[in-house]
């Protein structure tokens, strides 16, 4: 496996942190021509999918096709997984993307006010990772059982669940009841 260069290396890690796991902006100083050969590189690695930009949502445009339309660049979960992000983790996230959005998600202004956007990284071998990874399971994962994985408290799991993974994430987590085990949460 191809071992991304520093400069893709940070255009991924850039975009895991970003909604939708948008590419762009690239970074500062990475233009033209230069951006165009990075770019395609991505591309035939298969770590960067060009896909129709939606403006109503202010997507940053990478080229314009015609009529106002453009398209946009994304990380696959290739790309994730290119720099370490679990592919667990990274269908979980590329899955969120391709979900429709129940509302605009509130934008962050960065400290120096560079950029807009909304933290969405999720890093390998974390809790949230191992818990991401229990509820994607068919039979989905109890508080205890969480509880027993990540050494958390009760009341910290339920909140990573309701914060960091419903709210944040926008995972699709179900909850449901079944005699003799007790209520279970599963995402999907």
């Amino acid at each position: 496996m191809t071992t991304p260069s520093d400069t893709q290396s940070l255009i991924l890690a850039r975009a895991a942190t970003r909604p939708g796991n948008l590419a762009l902006p690239l970074p500062e100083g990475l233009v033209g021509a230069a951006a165009k050969m990075v770019v395609g590189k991505m591309i035939a690695r298969g770590w960067l999918e060009e896909v129709e930009a939606n403006l109503r949502r202010g997507e940053p445009m990478w080229r314009e096709t015609g009529d106002g339309h453009g398209t946009t660049l994304i990380a696959t979960e290739a790309g994730l997984e290119a720099i370490g992000i679990e592919s667990v983790v990274a269908s979980a996230v590329a899955s969120v993307r391709r979900a429709k959005p129940k509302a605009e998600p509130e934008p962050v202004q960065t400290p120096d006010d560079s950029e807009t956007v909304r933290p969405v990284a999720i890093r390998a071998g974390t809790k949230q990772a191992q818990i991401i990874s229990m509820l994607q399971r068919p039979e989905g994962a109890t508080v205890a059982e969480m509880v027993a994985a990540t050494g958390w408290l009760a009341h910290t799991v339920r909140g990573s669940i309701s914060g960091a993974l419903k709210k944040k994430l926008g995972l699709p987590i179900t909850v449901e009841k079944v005699e003799g085990r007790g209520t279970f949460y599963r995402i999907g």
